[in-house]
């Protein structure tokens, strides 16, 4: 009785048919297999389908609702990489993008013409294969428009999602193994000397767990000069340098007062110096001064706050040469960010900054007002969403991606969709560039980039439910073979690719063709074998500029075979 009225409940109110199949989906998603999970999108897909067994009407606008949003976020995630990639040094990373991504469409092509598979299933292979989920909307919009009778369309759609999960785990897993494991032998490398030979070449600070903590580890200490010839008696800027790592002389009191000071000035016995740096360099001045309690001395407002790069004088610039900028003084970078998964790339001394990036920086106020004068704006946290971009952005998008242009008798159009994805991918560079432009949190975009897009699977996992065993048992074992297939010859032959034709840096080949591949899973992978984040850095312009268009291909495979 109990579960009978759950039943009637669900198929009367389909809004919470919803929200059970996110949490059932978020929760088997999130279960480890070993190092192994389904992921939240593959785990809503299969909850969608469970609960979809109790017949659950829900409307198709709902779906297109959210995967709009989700596309936009998207767009705007990575538009910044993604013009980036286009336009200028990041060009051969770009191109082998469209290469990879293009083959990834060969393959399934290939597959779906052998075996005679519709739109349908194609898009379905495709989206599971290459784990772009995110191309099931666009395929949708594109089937719906492609002149099939109701019945064949409704008939192709149940097919996407069937093809997508028998598909999708070796997508996943599959190619972070073949990256990870395969890829070295492939290149012929041992992928963790390389990353090691990186870091030395880019001049990269010690990797040992305690000089990375100190490194995070901003203090200031206050110290007397009582022995002539070590520190007193050098000028500021000298003192400043006696090691490696950043130190910076914060304030000075001579006399008893405090007093200005610049790189100039010469140090006195007697005098008593704040200094600012990590808590290991600031030993050597243990060794060498008295620390003292001075608590005005080294009253200094300090703050840790997010920069976002948008300078065009500082696009392409290195850290080693940025260092010595007088605005860079008494700043200390913590991590460096880029791209809309916000990946973690290594804080070198080679390490090029990009329009776009996000410098995790710690200073006193003053020093860090300067940086954000001169490098970007100071990405506060805030929970305000600036719905004029949104709205206004996802509306002119969709209207212009709604445009229809007959090609030899074939309507050819973006849709709302890929119109919503191209204005997140200009509003997202161009805010990059003009932040007044209006302010999307990270935890909106997270919204709707991951809620958005589980919700459209849900609603095609529920949708789809009544006809997925049929449509498994009509598909036979073949589509998972064949998903093996496309899914693994683009990785096997990409890191060849990028090492005899693009000529990429061992340390950052496999990184590339993860991120031409959409794969954070398996550069993950990758990182953990390397014993390092440096294949990171090859990860973010190629994932933006695939993500784009391995999304669009859900609208190409349907034109090639509709």
């Amino acid at each position: 009785m109990t579960v009978h009225w759950i039943a009637e409940t669900l198929r009367a109110s389909p809004d919470l048919a919803i929200f059970l199949t996110l949490a059932i989906g978020f929760w088997v998603g999130s279960l480890k297999f070993g190092s192994f999970s389904l992921g939240a999108v593959t785990g809503t897909l299969l909850a969608g389908v469970v609960v979809g067994q109790l017949d659950i009407v829900i409307s198709p606008q709902v779906k297109s609702v959210f995967f709009i949003m989700f596309l936009f976020a998207v767009g705007f995630g990575v538009g910044p990489q993604f013009v980036r990639g286009i336009a200028n040094d990041g060009l051969p990373q770009a191109i082998f993008a469209v290469i990879i991504s293009s083959l990834c469409l060969l393959c399934v092509y290939v597959a779906a013409i052998v075996s005679g598979y519709g739109p349908g299933m194609a898009e379905g292979l495709l989206a599971g294969s290459q784990t772009i989920s995110a191309s099931i909307g666009l395929a949708t919009d594109a089937i719906n428009r492609s002149g099939l009778t109701d019945g064949q369309i409704q008939s192709e759609l149940n097919a996407i999602p069937v093809a997508y999960a028998v598909t999708y785990l070796f997508g996943t897993v599959g190619t972070g193994w073949i990256l990870a494991f395969l890829g070295p032998k492939l290149l012929r490398i041992n992928l963790a000397q390389e990353c090691e030979r990186y870091e030395r070449d880019m001049n990269i600070r010690s990797t040992n767990e305690d000089a990375e903590s100190a490194w995070h580890n901003y203090i200031v200490r206050a110290y007397k000069l009582e022995t002539a010839g070590l520190i007193a008696g050098k000028t500021v800027a000298e003192a400043e340098k006696t090691q490696k790592t950043r130190i910076f002389l914060e304030n000075l009191r001579r006399d008893g007062k405090l007093v200005p000071f610049d790189g100039s000035t010469v140090l006195q016995v007697g005098d008593i110096v704040a200094v600012s740096g990590p808590h290991d360099a600031l030993v050597y001045w243990s060794n060498h001064a008295e620390e003292v309690a001075d608590q005005e001395l080294i009253e200094i407002p300090v703050e840790t706050v997010d920069v976002v790069v948008t300078s065009k004088q500082l696009n392409g610039q290195r850290l080693i040469d940025l260092s010595t900028a007088p605005y860079a003084r008494g700043i200390y970078i913590n991590a460096i960010r880029r791209g809309s998964m916000n990946v973690e790339i290594p804080v070198l001394s080679q390490t090029a900054l990009n329009r776009g990036d996000i410098i995790n920086i710690t200073g006193s106020r003053r020093h860090v007002a300067e940086v954000v004068k001169n490098v970007g704006y100071a990405d506060r946290p805030t929970n305000v969403t600036s719905m004029v971009l949104v709205g206004g952005g996802i509306f002119v998008g969709g209207l212009l991606g709604s445009l229809v242009l007959p090609i030899a008798g074939v309507p050819i159009t973006l849709s709302s969709s890929g119109g919503a994805l191209i204005a997140g991918l200009v509003l997202g560079w161009l805010r990059s560039v003009t932040p007044r432009l209006g302010n999307v949190p990270a935890a909106s975009i997270w919204f709707m980039n991951t809620v958005g897009l589980n919700i459209f699977i849900a609603v095609v996992g529920i949708s789809a439910g009544p006809t997925f065993i049929k449509g498994l048992q009509e598909a036979g074992i073949s589509v998972f073979f064949w998903g093996v297939f496309a899914s693994a010859l683009p990785m096997l032959l990409a890191p060849l690719i990028g090492k005899y034709i693009f000529r990429f840096d061992p340390a950052i080949n496999l990184g590339c063709c993860g991120g031409a591949r959409t794969s954070t899973a398996s550069v993950a992978m990758v990182a953990d074998v390397a014993k390092s984040n440096v294949p990171m850095l090859g990860y973010t312009l190629p994932y933006a500029v695939s993500n784009t268009l391995l999304t669009m291909w859900g609208l190409v495979i349907v034109l090639l075979l509709a």
